[in-house]
């Protein structure tokens, strides 16, 4: 038996039970978390005891939601490295900025790690049959675990979403369709059909669970800073399950006396053309007002309306943390940048908080001395359509000026 208890509200904090299906609060229609005895974990587990076990986010087992290991769906997600950035902490005058980089899960992006909860609860739940809409890398990853889960899959995307993830999904066995519109254009396409034949909707924070996998980024990041947390974390920000899972970590882990009281200042990054909840922190709101017409190369900001958007602005006003927007002429200069002095090929999404660092260099809103995590949430590889080399080509019998002996 695991240690989850029961699903909690986060707006009535209404309690419900884990051992049925839920998607949104039955009371108030708000995000579900899962909360677990975090008492019983501190007295049988010990913070120094994952260093034994597998460089996966399932080493986090215990405070995990699934109560029989044999339904855990893996591929070996998660414990991905965390890695310093020398040349850009020269060239921006700080001395201790990391990358997560999270382009290393399987599937290519960090959506692996909420899919893999996710999909593994659904099957322990006894699940059949699923559906979501994506912008591209949720699907990828939807579409591989519910594969190996054995659980039907229905998916609809924006026409325009990387051909990466469209053949991902397809080579899954997914049901896939495209729509000539935006993710909320998907999800309404799908919630009648959804609830006709029963497909459980796995959504970004409409299911309980995507939100455990996201967590455990905030678990790595405590233990791979030696059981402490960086001063700043900048987050490209969508759905925004990310932030608010490493949040949850965060508040866990202090439960656990696994860390101490000390929080990161916790900066979202959107892209201009999309940016709602960077609009509504800075104009002090609890909540985010749907963008219109949204438009961004990075495929995974362009989200108009996040119905976690109360818990991403909690979680940067609690923090002290603050939001950026930055254009995707900044984006696409920024991959190039990154990938020339880190050999980072860093996803648009990734590539934003490179924006949004020199934003607070700027601002002098970061200290020299401060750890910075910055989070590339995707591969850069999936992207290659958005980098356009122009390449001398040349005769073998006439070769280049600089490569003549």
């Amino acid at each position: 038996m695991g240690y989850l208890r029961h699903l909690e509200c986060t707006h009535c904090h209404a309690q419900h039970s884990p051992d049925a299906l839920h998607n949104l609060c039955p009371r108030c229609g708000k995000v579900l978390f899962p909360r677990y005895d975090l008492e019983r974990v501190r007295a049988e587990v010990s913070r120094d005891e994952f260093a034994r076990r597998e460089p996966t986010m399932w080493r986090y087992r215990e405070v995990m939601p699934i109560n029989d290991p044999a339904n855990i769906v893996t591929l070996g997600e998660g414990m991905t490295p965390l890695l310093p950035l020398k040349e850009v902490g020269r060239r921006l005058g700080l001395r201790r900025v990391h990358v997560k980089e999270e382009g290393l899960n399987p599937t290519g992006s960090f959506k692996a790690r909420g899919l893999s909860a996710a999909v593994s609860k659904a099957k322990e739940l006894g699940v059949r049959a699923a559906s979501m809409p994506s912008a591209g890398n949720a699907g990828s990853a939807a579409a591989a675990y519910c594969a190996r889960a054995g659980i039907e899959l229905y998916l609809v995307m924006p026409a325009d979403v990387p051909h990466v993830n469209q053949v991902e999904c397809d080579i899954c066995g997914a049901h896939t369709f495209l729509i000539r519109g935006l993710i909320n254009d998907a999800g309404r396409s799908l919630r009648a059909r959804g609830r006709e034949q029963g497909w459980f909707d796995m959504s970004t924070l409409k299911e309980p669970y995507r939100v455990e996998g996201k967590k455990t980024m905030g678990y790595e990041l405590a233990e791979q800073f030696g059981w402490s947390l960086p001063d700043v974390i900048i987050y490209p920000t969508g759905g925004g399950t990310g932030i608010v899972g490493m949040w949850k970590a965060f508040e866990e882990l202090e439960a656990l006396g696994w860390i101490g009281s000390h929080r990161p200042r916790m900066v979202i990054v959107q892209a201009a053309g999309c940016a709602p909840m960077v609009r509504a922190h800075r104009e002090g709101r609890e909540h985010a007002e749907p963008w219109q017409d949204a438009r961004t190369v990075a495929a995974g900001l362009r989200v108009p309306e996040a119905i976690g958007d109360y818990l991403i602005l909690q979680a940067v006003r609690e923090s002290g943390g603050t939001s950026y927007a930055v254009t995707d002429d900044e984006i696409l200069a920024d991959m190039r940048e990154l990938a020339g002095a880190e050999g980072l090929f860093a996803c648009p999404e990734g590539a934003a908080t490179y924006g949004a660092l020199k934003a607070l260099v700027r601002d002098r809103l970061v200290a020299a001395d401060e750890r910075v995590v910055l989070f590339n949430t995707g591969a850069g590889m999936k992207y290659v359509d958005l980098v356009r080399p122009t390449l001398p080509t040349f005769e073998p019998a006439h070769p280049p000026e600089a490569l003549r002996a």
